[in-house]
């Protein structure tokens, strides 16, 4: 085992887009997470030519940590493109690939301990800062080569299950968004207030515990409010095949929070959301979730949403909103796609993250084995 600095290990890269052969198309951001990303940046009336130009193999990082969910947010290019980023940013590569292979480092950077200490090392006021200097003075424990490979090959071939999971993703989006544009200009409209209906059911004996919000994403998610002193009789229940929604910041956030919950054990929402489900045997539910889930749906419900503080959309003109809607059959076919794609998306997420959890073990792992190695060597 080596117990070496990562500045002995790697280097600053200072590669320029000067010839600007990158654009708008190849502007990346950084996740927390440790994943790249489309930038959110408004960046159309930018020059990229000072943004770094990232290789396949070489790594990126946000130095602000202020706000940024405790972790430090950093990118490692794992395709086979180049990308470029930001000049805010700190970019390098590792010096020789004989001693560290980069896929190992990564697998080192995504471990919460590694954010646990990046967040102990950062420095400022307002704004904290984990700089360049911070980042060399990082300690690692460096196996043998042989043994990094071998735990790469592991965290290698989830990361390929999770990409098969992906591209089979990609081809049932094509497969949705043909039919839909089919039934756009072929079937009947029909208003959503003839095919759903408001329900409100509450947890009064307060049997149900799983609390769930619902993001711009339209989905459920856990409830990140603090419920210690709330009381939750007073929750409304969502069964499996409901719908429940947050019309109170539509024109704010450009979205509508609606989302069709999958599961057979109910959850319970706010008080505050209308929960509903379907009332017309004329209409699936999948159906109706996979035309609110388009971007165009969105644009239309911030057109019509009030121009209050909150920017609110209400139930009557929700309920007026038209749809196409074909024969259930028609219906069926598409919402198998749907059910596949739900599908698919659990397994990713499962996936996902299953492979953070599985970083701190393979890195665990490589150590003891060295240490083994070592030993009987």
């Amino acid at each position: 085992m080596t117990l070496i600095k990562l500045g002995e290990l790697i280097e600053q890269v200072n590669r320029k887009n000067s010839a600007l052969q990158y654009g708008i198309d190849d502007v990346r951001g950084v996740m927390n997470t440790k994943g790249m990303m489309q930038t959110r940046a408004n960046v159309t009336d930018r020059s990229f030519d000072k943004f770094y130009i990232i290789e396949p193999g070489e790594f990126v990082f946000n130095r602000r940590t202020t706000r940024n969910g405790e972790r430090l947010g950093l990118a490692f290019n794992d395709t086979n493109r180049a990308y470029i980023f930001t000049e805010d940013y700190v970019a390098f590569t590792i010096k020789d690939k004989e001693k560290l292979l980069p896929e190992y480092l990564y697998i080192f950077f995504q471990r919460d301990e590694f954010d646990r200490l990046v967040r102990y090392s950062s420095w400022g006021s307002a704004t904290e800062f984990f700089n360049w200097e911070d980042m060399c003075d990082i300690v690692i424990d460096l196996p043998p080569i042989s043994i990094q490979q071998k735990y790469v090959d592991v965290y290698n071939s989830m990361l390929a299950n999770q990409r098969a999971y992906e591209s089979g993703l990609e081809y049932l989006n094509t497969a949705i968004a043909a039919c839909i544009e089919e039934f756009k200009h072929t079937a009947p409209r029909v208003a959503l207030g003839t095919l759903l209906e408001e329900i409100d059911v509450r947890n009064r004996d307060g049997a149900i515990s799983n609390v769930q919000g619902i993001n711009i994403n339209k989905e459920f998610m856990p409830s990140v409010a603090n419920l210690s002193e709330t009381d939750l009789t007073k929750y409304k229940i969502v069964e499996k095949n409901q719908f429940a929604a947050n019309f109170m910041h539509v024109l704010r956030d450009e979205r509508v929070p609606f989302a069709l919950y999958h599961y057979d054990e109910p959850c319970i929402v706010s008080p505050a959301y209308p929960v509903f489900r379907v009332k017309s045997d004329d209409a699936l539910a999948e159906y109706i979730m996979l035309w609110i889930n388009r971007p165009e749906s969105d644009r239309y419900a911030w057109f019509i949403s009030d121009s209050s503080v909150r920017g609110g959309l209400e139930m009557s003109r929700f309920y007026e909103i038209e749809i196409p809607l074909p024969s259930v059959p028609q219906q069926q076919a598409v919402v198998n796609f749907y059910n596949a794609r739900h599908l698919i998306q659990r397994n990713i997420t499962t996936l996902g993250g299953l492979r953070k959890d599985l970083c701190p073990v393979l890195i665990k792992g490589a150590i003891e084995e060295a240490k083994t190695a070592r030993k009987e060597g």
